[in-house]
């Protein structure tokens, strides 16, 4: 266990960077930070020599890559970090320098425990790609095919869990402060970056994932998954199939070579609403390097090492918003958050309907290029703060993902109205999930799930309130207040009072918005 001392010395070297780049000034100027974290941005910020524009994408490309994937996911929340610090994020690349081949090789080579030479009939030392995590080869099997071979930067892993323990421990003393700190639940939202990077250190489950999302999508026309080649792939590893299509973001390529581009973002559009919405399993990573068009106009999307999951409630629950806000429904919207507990009970569903209908009227029927889904996000975060709704962190991926699509489907055809392209699609799917079919098939199959369980409850009561004999139970004993209550070890005491007295309030101010992804 790493610590205080450890995390505060953590905490100082990165909050020095991010002074540098002028990153800390906003939170000077946030009505809503703690005032511990204002004093302590103020400090942090003496004897550097700031930019006159702050620099936040730069600030996070120098602290590394744990803070990268932070910085990506900040960049789509204006309501936490302000639209000026969202906007320079957005331009933060995943990227750095590539790690030497002779290294590579090592990893390539320990993780199959043979040479190179068996595993690849040859393999360009150039990468074609190098981003925090892990760097991409072009290379050939021995039975002929040209793949791209996937390889994990040696030391990532280790360096990813020393910083994200980091962000836990200052999370844990934010989230103490109380208040607009506690209802952002920084703590949650560590806790799922946690679980997003540790899928993505893990190149068998981007394998798995790759595969479970080209079942889901079998059938859906236009859209497919590139093939994995599992004998060339483990945790260190992944080796898929090369594409050599013209990339989404090749705008000239893409009309030379004669697609329709107002096609392709619709067909974009409803692949992701496909995926999120229909199968509650979907490609959070939907930048334009990860996405190519085929010959026929087939998308074909690889890097699944970032996926997101939602429930078949919270997907309704979604739909019926969407549905909502494209069609003025702004009721059924406010009761929907109530219903899902999204909003405390204390406030009135007539005040959040008028909230929303501030903030969904304005965009109907007005293209993108106008108003967009990242306004709308925009206008809906504004309100979470009114009405003291909890940050939701098993939607920050999809909040994320639909800026993404967004931003893609936009520049294919500026004139896409996302609301016009998604409301045929999610009226159709409520009615297939909400129909008077689909409620009688739900109820049987819950009520015979419910008859199938009853022998198994049976024997747990049985094993609960055995027969009468054998030993007496213990009856409770009393509760006993103790004279000399457990005291902490010495060194304990030293790292509370490190805590307390000079970095625990760093943390808070150093790390403010950098926690809140």
């Amino acid at each position: 266990m790493t610590g205080s001392t450890t995390h505060i010395l953590r905490l100082l070297k990165w909050g020095r960077v991010l002074a540098r780049h002028g990153a800390l000034r906003g939170i000077e100027n946030d009505r809503n930070a703690p005032v511990q974290v204002k004093r302590l941005s103020r400090i942090a910020r003496l004897g550097t020599r700031q930019p006159v524009e702050p620099d936040y994408a730069g600030a996070f490309q120098e602290i590394g890559p744990a803070a990268i994937k932070l910085g990506q996911a900040l960049a789509t929340r204006p309501d936490l970090v302000g639209e000026i610090p969202a906007r320079n994020l957005l331009t933060l690349q995943d990227s750095l320098p590539p790690v030497a081949f002779s290294q590579i090789r090592k990893v390539i080579e320990g993780s199959f425990g043979r040479p190179l030479e068996q595993v690849f009939a040859s393999i360009d030392e150039n990468p074609v790609g190098a981003a925090s995590i892990a760097q991409v080869h072009r290379a050939v099997t021995p039975d002929g095919r040209t793949v791209a071979v996937k390889v994990l930067r040696p030391g990532i892993r280790e360096q990813f869990a020393r910083d994200v323990e980091t962000y836990e421990w200052a999370a844990a003393h934010l989230e103490a402060l109380g208040g607009e700190a506690a209802r952002l639940r920084p703590r949650a939202v560590v806790a799922n970056l946690k679980r997003w990077t540790l899928r993505e250190l893990d190149l068998r489950r981007e394998a798995a994932s790759a595969s479970e999302l080209s079942d889901a999508m079998k059938g859906i026309h236009g859209y497919r998954v590139p093939h994995i080649d599992w004998d060339r792939t483990n945790g260190q590893v992944l080796t898929i199939e090369w594409i050599g299509a013209t990339k989404m973001s090749d705008l000239a390529g893409l009309r030379a070579a004669g697609h329709d581009l107002p096609k392709l973002a619709h067909r974009l559009v409803i692949t992701f609403l496909t995926q999120a919405i229909s199968s509650g399993f979907f490609h959070a990573d939907m930048h334009q390097g990860n996405l190519f068009v085929e010959d026929d106009g087939t998308i074909v999307a690889i890097d699944f090492g970032i996926m997101g999951r939602i429930n078949r409630q919270a997907r309704l629950w979604l739909a019926e918003i969407l549905y909502g806000l494209t069609t003025g429904n702004y009721r059924r919207v406010a009761e929907i958050h109530f219903e899902a507990q999204y909003v405390p009970s204390y406030h009135t569903v007539e005040e959040f309907a008028t909230a929303l209908r501030a903030v969904g009227e304005p965009m109907r029927g007005k293209p993108v290029s106008e108003l967009s889904v990242g306004q709308m996000l925009d206008g809906l975060f504004a309100i979470t703060r009114d009405f003291d709704m909890a940050v939701q962190p098993h939607l920050l991926l999809l909040q994320k993902t639909m800026v993404m699509v967004e931003g893609l489907a936009t520049a294919l055809d500026p004139d896409i109205n996302m609301w016009d392209v998604s409301a045929p699609f999610v009226k159709s799917w409520l009615r297939d999930e909400l129909g008077p079919e689909a409620v009688i098939a739900d109820r049987l199959r819950e009520d015979l799930g419910t008859l199938l369980r009853l022998p198994a409850l049976v024997r747990r009561i049985e094993e609960k309130f055995p027969p009468k004999g054998g030993a007496p139970e213990q009856a409770p004993l009393p509760e006993v207040e103790l004279i000399f209550p457990r005291r902490p070890e010495p060194t304990q005491w030293l790292g509370y009072g490190l805590s307390a007295l000079v970095g625990g309030a760093v943390a808070f101010g150093l790390t403010y918005w950098t926690m809140l992804a």
